[in-house]
């Protein structure tokens, strides 16, 4: 992964009926409403909260 690399995080679905640390999880990546969009830096810990959110959000390279 290369230092500049950025991925952008879009919230699809709602937080209701998920797990309370998926919603900090969710919080953490700077999501707020559905549909909301972050630009974040490609590092392993951002992947990761993206893998545990697989379901709630999409990734657009």
């Amino acid at each position: 992964m290369s230092e500049n690399k950025t991925i952008k995080v879009r919230l699809v679905k709602g937080l209701g009926g998920t797990q309370s640390r998926h919603r900090l999880s969710v919080k953490a990546l700077g999501l707020g409403k559905v549909g909301s969009v972050r630009e974040l830096k490609d590092s392993p810990q951002v992947r990761g909260l993206i893998n545990q959110l697989h379901y709630l959000v999409k990734v657009e390279d």
